[in-house]
């Protein structure tokens, strides 16, 4: 009695991976285009890692503007120069934890 239940559990599953299978003649489609102006290239920051001195200096640029410079000395901790207000001006952390901010880009401006 056993026997009938497992064949027809048997022709189940076969039948479930046959119906599972895309019609013949069918092509994936294209990937879809970033919308205008949000390509992944203008958006990832440009670094530029510099030897100045004994210190190590990496300078971090959206978009030709620099927001923050990371400078490693020989000897002791990095220390992060930070424009947190977009002005141009940078002034100085320790470390990134109290200061740290997501980067923001200025979409509209009315």
């Amino acid at each position: 009695m056993r026997t009938p239940s497992l064949l027809a559990a048997g022709l189940m599953c076969c039948t479930g991976v046959a119906l599972a299978q895309p019609p013949a003649g069918l092509q994936p489609l294209p990937e879809i285009p970033p919308p205008p102006g949000m390509a992944a290239v203008e958006l990832e920051p440009q670094v530029t890692i510099v030897q100045r001195g004994a210190d190590r200096v990496e300078e971090y640029r959206i978009r030709g503007r620099l927001y923050a410079i990371k400078v490693t000395p020989p000897h002791g901790r990095p220390y992060y120069l930070l424009d947190l207000r977009g002005d141009g001006q940078l002034t100085r952390h320790d470390d990134l934890s109290p200061a740290f901010m997501v980067p923001m880009w200025l979409i509209h401006a009315f």
